[in-house]
C-alpha cells in the first residue's frame, strides 16, 4: 500500500507563534530548513508537463515569498551587541543587576528578526551547555526550560497586559490577578523557567512618559535585578518617554540627552535616568547611498537577492546592473522590509506577465503600501517610510497603422 500523500513539500505548516514557547522552539528548530525552488531554465520549463509547471510556478512563488534576512553591516552589529550583552548577563556569577539592550530603529528595518536569530544562536549554545535541561531543576524534578522568551506588547499597551503577554509565553494562568500577583507571577516565571534573555518587543508602544505608566518601569528594574537580559525593541525609543527626550548628534551618530526636568507628582522621577544607565541603546539603520563604502554595500545586499530569484531568465545583474541599484534605493529608501515586499511583488507581476525579468517598467506600475506590512501599528510609528510613487499602468502594444496598406486590386462587380 502507498503511504499516503502529503502534498508538496513547499507547503507552510501549522503558523509559528513565536510569542509561545512551543512555537518559539518550533521557530528555532525550523527556521532555516526552507529549502529554495530549484533554478530552472526557460528551455527546461517548456518540457515540464502541464502540471509540473503548475507546482513549479507554486513553488517559486512559495521561494519569493520566503526571502530570507540577508545579514547586513548593520545588523551584524546589531547582532553582536545584542549577543554581547546576554551572554556577558547569562555567564555571571554575581548577583547584581544585570544590563539590558535597547534596540532602536524605524519600522521595517529588520529588528526583530535580527534579535530573535542572535538569541536562538544563543538558545542553542546554552542548551547543549546544560544538557538541554533546566539547571536550576530541583533534583527529581524535570521543569520546562525557557533560555529565551519572547513577547510582542499588544497595541495600546498597559502593565497589566504587558504581563499578562509574558505569562502567556510561559503557558502561565493568571485569571482574576491583580497587578502586583501578576508582577510577582512573571518574576516567578522567570527563575523557575531558567530564562536567561527577555524580549519585549514593540516596547515603544508603551507610553511611558504618562504617570499611570509608572508601573510598567518599576516592572522593568524589577527584572533586571534578576538573572535575566531585557531586550528592548521598538521605534523611536530615545524620543518615547522610555529614556529622558534625546536627540542624534549629526556628527557623532551618538543620542544626546536633555537634563532631567521635575516630574511634579510623578512617583518615579529619575526612572528615565535610571534605565539610560542601565540600558545600552543601539540603532537598526537602513542602507545609505552617500558613499563608496555605502554603495558597496547596498550592490552586496542587491546581489545576494538575486542569487534567491526563480525567475526563468538570468537573474544575474538584474538588480545590480545599470542605474538600477539607484532606482531601488530611491524607491525603497534603504530600508530592507520595502525592498523585500517590492520585489516580492515584482517577480510575481514577472511571473504572471511571462516577461520573467524585472525591470524599471515592470516596478513602475505599482507601489509599496502599509497595507502590506500589516503586523506594524501605525499609529505607534512602527510602519515605515515609504517614498511616494505614482504607479504607472503597463504600456500597450501599439496597434499598426493599416492607412495605406494595399489591399490588392479590387473586386470586379461584372457578371
Amino acid at each position: 500500500m502507498n503511504p499516503p500523500d502529503n502534498g508538496p513539500s513547499f507547503l507552510p505548516g501549522a503558523p509559528i507563534d513565536r510569542t509561545t514557547w512551543e512555537g518559539w522552539r518550533r521557530w528555532c528548530a525550523s527556521r532555516k530548513t526552507f529549502v529554495p525552488a530549484p533554478v530552472v531554465t526557460a528551455e527546461e520549463f517548456e518540457r515540464k508537463t502541464k502540471r509540473q509547471k503548475y507546482l513549479y510556478n507554486l513553488y517559486r512563488l512559495a521561494t519569493h515569498s520566503s526571502l530570507p534576512i540577508d545579514v547586513t553591516p548593520m545588523s551584524e552589529r546589531v547582532a553582536h551587541a545584542v549577543l554581547a550583552r546576554v551572554e556577558d548577563g547569562a555567564f555571571s556569577h554575581k548577583a547584581c543587576t544585570r544590563g539590558g539592550i535597547m534596540v532602536n530603529g524605524d519600522g521595517a528595518q529588520g529588528k526583530t528578526e535580527t534579535v530573535c536569530e542572535a538569541l536562538a544562536v544563543f538558545e542553542e549554545t546554552w542548551m547543549a551547555l546544560n544538557n538541554y535541561m533546566n539547571p536550576d531543576a530541583m533534583p527529581g524534578t524535570r521543569d520546562l526550560v525557557a533560555p529565551v522568551a519572547y513577547v510582542r506588547c499588544p497595541v495600546k499597551a498597559t502593565p497589566i497586559s504587558t504581563c499578562q503577554r509574558i505569562l502567556d509565553f510561559y503557558g502561565e494562568d493568571y485569571k482574576g490577578m491583580r497587578l502586583e500577583d501578576l508582577v510577582r507571577t512573571v518574576k516567578t516565571a522567570i527563575v523557575e523557567h531558567a530564562t536567561r534573555a527577555l524580549v519585549i518587543d514593540d516596547i515603544t508602544r508603551l507610553k511611558l512618559h504618562r504617570e499611570a505608566d509608572q508601573d510598567v518601569l518599576d516592572l522593568i528594574r524589577e527584572m533586571m535585578s534578576m538573572p535575566v537580559t531585557l531586550i528592548l525593541v521598538g521605534v523611536g525609543i530615545p524620543t518615547s518617554g522610555l529614556l529622558r527626550e534625546g536627540r542624534r548628534d549629526p556628527k557623532t551618530q551618538d543620542w544626546i540627552y536633555q537634563p532631567i526636568k521635575d516630574r511634579g507628582r510623578s512617583p518615579n522621577s529619575h526612572a528615565a535616568s535610571q534605565h539610560e544607565r542601565r540600558f545600552q541603546i543601539v540603532d537598526l539603520d537602513p542602507f545609505r547611498y552617500t558613499t563608496g563604502t555605502d554603495t558597496s554595500a547596498w550592490m552586496e545586499h542587491l546581489a545576494r537577492l538575486e542569487g534567491h530569484l526563480r525567475l526563468l531568465n538570468d537573474t544575474t545583474g538584474m538588480l545590480t546592473g545599470g542605474d538600477m541599484p539607484e532606482y531601488l534605493f530611491n524607491r525603497t529608501g534603504g530600508v530592507v522590509g520595502v525592498l523585500e515586499k517590492l520585489i516580492q511583488h515584482g517577480c510575481r507581476r514577472a511571473t504572471e506577465d511571462k516577461s520573467e525579468r524585472l525591470t524599471q517598467e515592470l516596478f513602475n506600475q505599482f507601489t509599496v503600501t502599509p497595507g502590506d506590512m500589516p503586523d506594524l501599528d501605525g499609529e505607534s510609528g512602527e510602519q515605515p517610510k515609504i517614498p511616494p510613487h505614482k504607479p504607472t499602468p503597463k504600456k500597450k502594444p501599439k496597434g499598426r497603422n493599416t492607412v495605406f496598406d494595399d489591399d490588392g486590386p479590387a473586386e470586379s462587380n461584372a457578371g
